[in-house]
């Protein structure tokens, strides 16, 4: 594996959601009426910074809101995460209350991060609210349709509602638990070349190891590790296919090197036809979901047209398949490299 520091667009737009997509939002329930939207949130006077426990920026910060602004914020703030988390009922949040708002200027969608405490017992748990990006619910979609992972989201027009993904943020797990003496570094290894895998099939891009959350569950005899995405904002918007590997960012070095000495290249090889098997049985069980967010991606944009031309240039030299030239959009060329996987497995 090749390491290199890979450019990105760090001004990727916004891409406003189209009819078609929001026609998708609404046939697989995505959509929701909310109380109050990103807008609202936005109607804050002045920020305080965010400092870690050592006194770091964390790039976040506090918004502060007129007084009679507040109530109706942290009640309609209560009542998304009842939608989000039981269907709209209400009794959920009865004990519960607004302890915190963040907001990030630092990324793309500048998400409000809200965390939300039960007064019974002290359990909190986060969830955000975002500017509801196009290529961002592709993301979402897609880590929902070929990844083993479920996402959990409601947009409302211009807004996006996440709830929080759990996990060991990868620079963290990097630095301070990866080889912890327990830990079977083959299983961490294995575990990256098919987030690996997945990434480059889907076109998920910019998967720094701040992007992504390393999640441990012990089993009776040892710990099983998955990495997770947390970030889809770059999602297939990019024309420079390395942005999609994982495997050539630097921040991703000590995943790297841990497979270079873990694995060999036939066992690599092993963990990306498994990958590849697992996202076929996944788009046979759900090919009526795929066919119909394909279809809501045709009047959309996703990207620039000197994006998608370089991308699908690059992706037939390397694939030696003239079958990407004929790609119009992002869609599809992950199409096509769908395709391709379910061709693989079936040899």
């Amino acid at each position: 594996m090749e390491i290199e520091d890979v450019k990105i667009s760090r001004k990727k737009p916004i891409f406003t959601v189209g009819e078609g997509l929001h026609k998708y939002l609404r046939l697989y329930q995505r959509d929701a009426k909310l109380p109050i939207t990103y807008k609202d949130l936005l109607s804050f006077t002045e920020t305080i910074p965010v400092l870690d426990k050592y006194g770091n920026d964390t790039f976040w910060e506090t918004p502060l809101y007129p007084p009679y602004l507040i109530d109706h914020l942290y009640e309609g703030l209560k009542v998304i995460y009842a939608k989000l988390k039981a269907s709209g009922n209400t009794r959920i949040v009865q004990h519960k209350y607004i302890d915190r708002v963040e907001y990030c200027a630092f990324g793309n969608t500048r998400p409000f991060r809200i965390r939300i405490v039960n007064r019974l017992n002290d359990v909190y748990d986060y969830f955000y609210i975002k500017q509801a990006d196009a290529s961002r619910i592709y993301g979402l979609e897609l880590e929902e349709i070929l990844s083993p992972n479920q996402v959990n989201y409601m947009v409302d027009h211009e807004t996006l509602v996440e709830e929080h993904i759990v996990g060991i943020p990868g620079d963290t797990f990097a630095k301070q638990r990866m080889y912890t003496p327990d830990y079977n570094l083959t299983r961490i290894s294995k575990e990256f070349v098919k987030f690996n895998e997945r990434c480059i099939i889907s076109l998920l891009g910019d998967m720094r190891a701040y992007n992504f959350v390393v999640q441990i569950t012990p089993d009776f005899d040892d710990f099983q590790f998955r990495i997770r995405a947390i970030d889809f904002d770059q999602q297939f918007y990019e024309g420079n296919p390395k942005v999609y590997m994982p495997q050539f960012f630097k921040e991703n070095l000590p995943y790297v090197k841990l497979s270079m000495e873990h694995l060999t290249d036939k066992t690599v090889l092993q963990y990306q036809q498994e990958e590849r098997s697992s996202i076929v049985h996944r788009v046979r069980s759900e090919k009526h979901r795929i066919a119909d967010l394909r279809d809501a991606s045709k009047t959309q944009q996703l990207s620039t047209d000197e994006n998608i031309k370089q991308l699908r240039e690059a992706y037939a030299i390397s694939h030696e398949s003239e079958q990407y030239l004929k790609c119009k959009t992002m869609t599809d060329i992950v199409e096509l490299n769908v395709k391709n996987v379910i061709r693989q497995v079936q040899l």
